[in-house]
């Protein structure tokens, strides 16, 4: 584990977080209204803009969102 990795996941334990790794494949390039997933959504590197519903947003919001939700859903798929 990287310098970075660990001192994330200690802060991330103090603040009684987890640290949780997700594929962060097509995260910025999968709306997040209708769940489509193309190259040509993002036509910058800054922009999102769906070519099936028409959402449009910052990259970087729709890759965060699409990040969080991949996470809730392992972390729902892990065994308590």
């Amino acid at each position: 584990m990287g310098v970075f990795l660990a001192i994330l996941n200690a802060k991330a334990e103090g603040a009684g977080r987890v640290v949780m790794a997700v594929d962060p494949r097509n995260t910025s390039r999968r709306c997040p209204e209708c769940g489509h997933t193309a190259k040509e959504n993002r036509p910058t590197r800054e922009k999102f803009h769906c070519v099936s519903c028409g959402h449009t947003a910052h990259a970087d919001t729709v890759g965060a969102i699409n990040v969080l939700r991949a996470g809730l859903v392992r972390r729902e798929a892990q065994p308590a």
